[in-house]
């Protein structure tokens, strides 16, 4: 296919008109680039440990495990065990602090954005007011300061950013926790933390006491997508009340995820490796951003944005029929696209894409 103009946009999109199906081979796989994956998995420990483990998959979740994972969380973050609670835990904890205290109140968060944890309010009737990105497409903090009233029940907030991968200036995001955190709690989501060469985790404001709650998933750089597991980070009263109504039980997360979380924090070794490759992957997409003169973020985390200079529904359609699937639209910024960062020949084919897509006439 050569490069996307006017013409040729119209024409794929009267020839494609489903969006997303990849028209590969027979028998071939489209390869997907929409979700932030680690496309190289977990470590090879936890696979072991998981087949270790397979034969006691008929029983539930061990609360003595799950202790031992507590500790091995709060021993990584140096927190103490009261600070921790674990599971996949944005809904729910959208959901609880929403239905705490009077009815209503807002939530308050950067748009676009990941809406798990303040759409979870909606049903209790908590609004949401969503604050937009700055000229960097980064969290607008100022913004966000000001959007914050005295029904706020928690502004939620992802750094680094998704989609924009985005990170936001350590010192000057201290600050800001410091502030925002004296009226209200701050909800911090690190589902890309360790990919962020230049970010700070959040979880020092955590461990000194202040108003603040992190989030951390092991569904992404450690590989564990396909047996989600996280844990919250939060000052420890939030952390009981959250106990007593139930969450973070042993049943309730599994054996397996237990098991697989376990072994995957014990290899940082691993983690290490991932960031690495993801890093050479992000550095070279963004150079070919840069050589196809494509205004993009600065992205900290496992995959770039970018802004498309023709309908980015052509440019969706164009990388599915080469087998490559990308993210879906984030309205307002619907003419961007996020193509997450794959294997090493995963990358090359993106390149190629961009490249056969963008390149410039002459």
């Amino acid at each position: 296919m050569t490069n996307l103009t006017r013409r040729s946009v119209a024409g794929l999109l009267a020839a494609t008109p489903i969006l997303g199906r990849a028209a590969t081979m027979p028998g071939s796989t489209p390869v997907r680039l929409s979700l932030n994956e680690n496309p190289f998995g977990p470590s090879p420990n936890v696979l072991r440990a998981l087949r270790d483990a397979i034969p006691e998959a008929g029983r539930y979740g061990d609360a003595a495990e799950a202790d031992a994972l507590v500790r091995q969380i709060a021993t990584l973050e140096g927190v103490t065990p009261q600070h921790v609670v674990l599971g996949e835990l944005l809904e729910t904890l959208g959901l609880f602090l929403a239905a705490r205290g009077a009815r209503g109140g807002n939530f308050v968060y950067s748009v676009p954005g990941y809406p798990a944890l303040v759409n979870a309010g909606r049903p209790v009737g908590t609004s949401v007011i969503g604050v937009p990105l700055d000229a960097s497409l980064g969290n607008d903090l100022p913004g966000l300061t000001r959007a914050v009233t005295s029904e706020t029940k928690a502004l939620y907030l992802v750094n680094p950013h998704n989609p924009s991968g985005t990170a936001s200036d350590p010192a000057t995001f201290e600050r800001f926790l410091g502030e925002v955190s004296r009226k209200t709690l701050v909800v911090v989501d690190e589902a890309y933390i360790e990919y962020a060469p230049r970010a700070r985790s959040a979880v020092a404001l955590t461990r000194s006491g202040a108003n603040v709650a992190v989030f951390r998933t092991l569904d992404k750089i450690y590989g564990l997508a396909g047996l989600p597991i996280g844990y919250l980070l939060a000052p420890p009263t939030l952390v009981r009340a959250f106990q007593d109504a139930g969450f973070g039980d042993a049943h309730g997360i599994g054996r397996l995820p237990i098991t697989a979380a376990r072994a995957a924090l014990a290899d940082q070794d691993w983690v290490k490796q991932v960031r690495v490759r993801i890093a050479a992957g992000r550095d070279r997409l963004t150079r070919t951003l840069d050589e196809l003169g494509l205004r993009h973020t600065d992205s900290q985390a496992n995959f770039v944005f970018f802004e498309s200079p023709v309908p980015a529904i052509a440019v969706r359609q164009a990388f599915a029929q080469r087998g490559l699937l990308v993210a879906k639209p984030f309205p307002p910024l619907d003419g961007w696209l996020r193509i997450s960062i794959g294997t090493e020949e995963d990358v090359v084919r993106t390149d190629r894409a961009l490249r056969d897509l963008f390149r410039k006439p002459g």
